[in-house]
């Protein structure tokens, strides 16, 4: 097990911006689950960290250790269904179900991060979700035990698999499938060639920074608010998408912490839409959203 005292978050997440933390990296999966039961025994909080997307880190040294899952990479198909460990980049799972004609992931093209990350939230985009044709989720259970979950026992809804709660992702198969992998391929330049006309891929960011309201859109609310373009030290609301807040060089966490809060006192002030925080906050101490004023 690779074992860092005191690494830099910025290199291990999509805002390239952070503090310090103790980073375990398991190599093998009997290794993850040892650290992790062990800590547990001892109840020692812990951050569970994958591709690095959807997350922002404080600027000091964290208190609590972070577990990096990337060397859980493995990623198997057989017939028409696919499955992946956690640690797996989730655009290398779409390319590879796309390549073998498998049909059900191709509209998550695009998307940052790893598979056990995008199962946590339900990541999705253009009117497809990581849990559509998901069968089962495994993982380490609050006992200790590995257990597989069906997909109906996960509770996913927007953004949130609230049957997973205090669960540790280890793989997930899916049930795809069969299409001509040229059409399939086709899909697929279309969504990354969508992604790069609206989103600022340019610039570092963690993706959409406030989940959408009832119908509405976070994006159109901070644009009509007159945000779009506004900037704290480092950090941006995105000119290219409203949505986004983006590093343009040197931003730090308190950067990108005052933007959010001034988009949503602005949003709330303006229209009356509290804006929910789809980014997570792991902060110097225990993250809490409340610590978004």
């Amino acid at each position: 097990m690779r074992h860092f005292p005191s690494a830099p978050l910025a290199r291990h997440c999509t805002y390239r911006i952070g503090g310090t933390a103790e980073i375990f990296a398991p190599e093998t999966m009997a290794e993850c689950l040892a650290l992790v039961r062990s800590w547990r025994a001892q109840g020692q909080p812990f951050w569970v960290l994958g591709g690095g997307a959807n997350t922002l880190f404080g600027d000091g040294h964290l208190p609590f250790p972070v577990l990096l899952t990337r060397a859980l990479d493995a990623l198997t198909i057989h017939g028409l269904v696919v499955e992946a460990q956690a640690g797996v980049w989730l655009d290398r799972l779409v390319a590879l179900t796309v390549r073998h004609g498998l049909a059900g992931l191709e509209r998550l093209s695009g998307i940052p991060g790893s598979v056990g990350g995008a199962i946590r939230m339900n990541a999705g985009a253009y009117g497809a979700e990581v849990s559509d044709h998901l069968l089962e989720v495994t993982v380490l259970a609050p006992d200790g035990g590995v257990v597989r979950i069906p997909k109906e026992a996960c509770g996913f809804g927007y953004r949130s698999a609230h049957g997973l709660h205090g669960a540790l992702i280890l793989s997930a198969r899916w049930l795809l499938s069969p299409q001509d992998a040229a059409i399939l391929q086709g899909e697929r330049r279309t969504i990354l060639q969508r992604r790069r006309q609206a989103q600022p891929l340019e610039y570092p960011s963690a993706g959409s920074v406030f989940k959408r309201p009832p119908g509405d859109y976070a994006s159109r609310l901070v644009d009509a608010a007159g945000l779009k373009g506004v900037r704290i030290g480092g950090a941006q609301v995105s000119e290219k998408h409203a949505g986004f807040i983006v590093n343009r060089g040197g931003a730090s966490a308190a950067d990108v912490l005052a933007l959010m809060a001034l988009c949503r006192r602005t949003v709330a002030n303006r229209f009356g839409v509290h804006l929910e925080l789809e980014q997570c906050l792991c902060l110097e101490h225990w993250p809490q959203e409340k610590d978004l004023p």
